[in-house]
């Protein structure tokens, strides 16, 4: 077990070499302007290639891990899970032509690191839904894939309270593993590069069960691929944006997605703390700051936060409590007329 923990001890050092790197004279708060010429001179192929190697360093540990015992099956389920979403988050940076300096490197890193291993799509696809498609239109029906994805799921107006209940754990039940299993198949199966990408996933089960046999093929890869992961992954869907009840706005980019987007966790540090290191890893706590500078790093997205202010809607629990997201989702899908929020200070 020793040589498990020191595996994934191995791989969080391996990560640190890149937030190092940019961490340098960082500032405390700073417009998007300042901070993107600070990343742009510290932008470089190595780091990035470093950060996602002791990704797969430190999953590895997992699966070594996930043969001793239970309670170790279940730590790596959960180890892998969150490795998958980390995974998903350096990506969608390399997507929005940040991770690398060049972006032949930001393509290539995403698809050998994450794309093909965890069975995605192709990075040019999803660079196209998410870049075209998604930030321009956040929250716009008809036109947001993502939204789209929510509607799917059953958050329709007028859901009941056992619907959205449901669709709060979509991932966990029979309609959305079998949504996992055939989305994995169509990105795996009837892609135009299906022999490489089919062989991609194929290594990435023969390494599972050569690292923890049985118990890390099934505990530390197959159940946190096929269920926590996209669960880790749907809740920081639903806690983008206020979805249903978005403030539409023009003006600046800060201002427009101030009305739409959220902040989760202002006033409880541990709880942000934990979500960062787990569901909402690089960057995917502020989404606020991301959404009005996309072209920020995450590494500076907390300084960008700072000078721009926060949100209109500042939840301290995701699926609990009177103010939490769900609550608020759930109130939207049954309100006729959405509250037009003021006009939150510091928002240009």
């Amino acid at each position: 077990m020793l040589l498990c923990l020191a595996v994934i001890a191995a791989g969080i050092g391996l990560r640190q070499i890149d937030r190092l790197h940019f961490a340098r004279r960082r500032p405390r708060t700073a417009d998007a302007s300042r901070l993107i010429a600070l990343q742009r001179a510290r932008a470089n192929n190595a780091t990035p290639l470093v950060l996602l190697a002791g990704q797969w360093v430190q999953i590895t540990g997992w699966w070594m891990l996930a043969g001793h015992g239970p309670w170790a099956a279940a730590a790596a389920a959960v180890g892998v899970a969150s490795g998958c979403r980390h995974l998903q988050e350096i990506s969608h940076f390399a997507v929005h032509g940040v991770l690398a300096r060049t972006a032949r490197a930001n393509l290539l890193l995403a698809e050998a690191f994450a794309h093909l291993p965890l069975g995605l799509g192709a990075v040019v696809l999803r660079r196209r839904r998410h870049v075209r498609d998604h930030h321009p239109h956040a929250t716009e029906a008809g036109v947001d894939p993502n939204l789209a994805e929510l509607h799917q799921a059953g958050l329709q107006p007028g859901a009941g309270r056992g619907r959205l209940a449901l669709a709060l754990v979509h991932p966990l039940t029979p309609a959305g593993l079998r949504a996992t299993a055939s989305g994995l198949a169509a990105n795996v199966l009837r892609s135009p590069a299906r022999t490489g990408r089919a062989a991609a996933v194929a290594a990435v089960l023969v390494a599972a069960y050569l690292a923890g046999g049985w118990a890390g093929l099934v505990w530390g890869l197959l159940v946190p691929r096929l269920l926590l992961y996209p669960q880790l992954a749907w809740m920081s869907l639903l806690a983008e944006h206020t979805w249903f009840d978005a403030d539409q706005r023009t003006g600046s980019p800060a201002w427009v997605e101030a009305g739409r987007c959220l902040r989760l966790y202002p006033r409880n540090r541990a709880l942000a703390l934990l979500a960062a290191a787990t569901w909402l890893p690089y960057g995917d706590l502020h989404h606020y700051a991301h959404s009005a500078h996309p072209g920020v790093r995450w590494n500076y997205l907390s300084a960008l936060e700072r000078h721009l202010g926060q949100p209109h809607f500042t939840p301290d629990g995701l699926l609990l409590g009177p103010g939490s997201v769900a609550r608020r989702h759930f109130a939207a899908l049954h309100s006729p007329a959405p509250p037009t929020p003021a006009r939150p200070a510091g928002a240009l």
